[in-house]
């Protein structure tokens, strides 16, 4: 292998690849002239070891070599991740051979003796295309830390709207409710409010009403005294002893049995707790937000909410929108995800690829904005270059889909895994379809379980009723009716 020029700065990077050392000195001639950083290599195998030290933006590869060939030079680089763009060159130009070299991903075939100025047009256009790719990518990261409000990142309306309503709330709001879709980030709403107003120097605490176990939750909230009921042993300071002075945050509070509602509307309403086995009654200043990916009115409807709780709890009410209707932050958040991961794994990554982002862009999202980072974390870790590819996101993608659907249980039978990080990119389209297949099984049988019970469904499969009733629809289900249920009530 040589070098003609060591790469130091932050022009384009071009290896080529020929085994004949005048058109490496010609096309290095051709390319410095052009503004590009070269590095040269006498034969495929070493350019495959060259790929993977450093980057480079253009591979330049002779189709035919004694050692190892320009087409399997593009499908090793290809099945490394390599997000570099690739030209073939050869004297002996056939039609199946640049089909087959633009099937495999290069950009264009060029046939000895070069035409000096479509070489340096192609050059250039590849040049251009670079730079602005890296432009963007740059720009995009600057600007999803200057987005960023309290963790959260948005540029579109809807985001911006939500940040101006929590600067304004934030001073005075007593009681809020957050509603929206899993993975949205409501926590960080609860978070953000709580940073932003006057009680920022106080105790934020968390309580997952979804996590604690009903007989316990009187307990958790209100604290108990020693003796109080079997394994009392101490006295228990609870949850809004602990916030006093500061925000209690309750997520899924939904999922609060009916018995804790009322308890919780009296000290919502007077200010006061009683721990479990005692007569005292104890002053707490709290602010109180809760948080729900249910439907509330309905559950007050079907009887399984207080309404008078609701309507305490509701004074304000911030809507989180799902990630599908502000599709135009996803760069911004791919952005600023893929500058942590790239920290945390210790990889010169800087973004992701135009093909790439468009995947992302166009995906559903079902899990919000929590499921595209962990979509993107997985294809980090797979990405070998400085860009993250479309491949290593199909593949995150299938393993994403796979995982929404594995709550039910027992692995399936005749079905094949998704496909590995050296599977072809082809191969993340089959198994979109046959994932398209297991999902439909899995609430299929969800609804056979639960007697077509929807809401326990859901919450079977771990998803939001949304969520769920999005799968219905794209697989033209129905749901058969409770048995020995009165009518309407199969949602249950």
């Amino acid at each position: 292998m040589t070098s003609d020029s060591q790469v130091t700065g932050d022009k384009p990077v071009v290896l080529v690849v020929d085994d004949d050392s005048a058109v490496l000195s010609m096309l290095g001639r051709v390319a410095r002239r052009e503004g590009y950083e070269v590095l040269t290599c006498g034969g495929g195998r070493e350019a495959l070891e060259r790929m993977g030290q450093a980057r480079i933006d253009l591979v330049v590869v002779d189709l035919m070599m004694p050692d190892v060939g320009g087409l399997e030079v593009i499908k090793a680089i290809r099945d490394a991740n390599q997000s570099s763009q690739i030209v073939i060159m050869s004297g002996q130009a056939t039609i199946d051979s640049a089909v087959e070299a633009v099937k495999l991903g290069a950009r264009d075939y060029l046939t000895k003796p070069f035409d000096l100025h479509r070489l340096r047009d192609l050059l250039g256009d590849i040049k251009r295309d670079v730079s602005q790719l890296r432009d963007r990518l740059a720009i995009e990261s600057d600007l999803a830390q200057h987005l960023n409000f309290q963790g959260m990142i948005g540029r579109g309306p809807a985001m911006q709207e939500l940040f101006d309503l929590i600067r304004r709330l934030a001073p005075h709001v007593r009681t809020a409710l957050i509603t929206g879709e899993t993975g949205t980030g409501k926590e960080l709403v609860a978070r953000a409010l709580h940073q932003v107003g006057p009680r920022r120097d106080r105790k934020f605490i968390t309580i997952n009403c979804s996590a604690v176990v009903e007989t316990l939750f009187e307990s958790e909230l209100f604290g108990h005294v020693r003796g109080a009921f079997t394994g009392a042993t101490d006295n228990k300071v609870g949850m809004f002893e602990l916030a006093n002075g500061g925000t209690l945050f309750m997520d899924e509070v939904g999922e609060l049995p009916a018995a804790l509602q009322a308890k919780l509307l009296r000290t919502l309403e007077v200010g006061e707790v009683q721990r479990v086995g005692s007569l005292d009654q104890r002053k707490v200043d709290v602010r109180v937000i809760a948080a729900t990916n249910r439907d509330l009115v309905e559950e007050v409807q079907r009887g399984q909410f207080r309404s008078d709780l609701y309507y305490r709890l509701n004074i304000v009410e911030i809507r989180l929108p799902p990630l599908r209707e502000r599709s135009e932050d996803i760069p911004y958040l791919t952005a600023a995800f893929v500058r942590e991961l790239a920290k945390r794994f210790r990889k010169p990554l800087v973004g992701v690829t135009p093909a790439a982002e468009r995947l992302l862009v166009s995906a559903p999202w079902d899990g919000n904005v929590r499921e595209l980072k962990n979509v993107i974390e997985r294809a980090c870790m797979l990405a070998s270059g400085d860009l993250v590819t479309e491949r290593e996101l199909s593949d995150s993608l299938a393993q994403q889909s796979a995982r929404a659907v594995r709550p039910l249980a027992a692995p399936m039978t005749g079905v094949s895994a998704p496909a590995g990080p050296s599977a072809p990119a082809a191969q993340a389209a089959s198994d979109a379809g046959s994932l398209k297949e297991i999902e439909r099984e899995h609430v299929e049988r969800a609804l056979k379980q639960t007697g077509g019970n929807k809401a326990a469904a859901a919450r079977m499969l771990g998803l939001s009723r949304r969520a769920f009733y999005r799968r219905l629809e794209r697989h033209g289900l129905a749901a058969p009716p409770t048995p020995n249920a009165p009518p309407g009530q199969s949602d249950a």
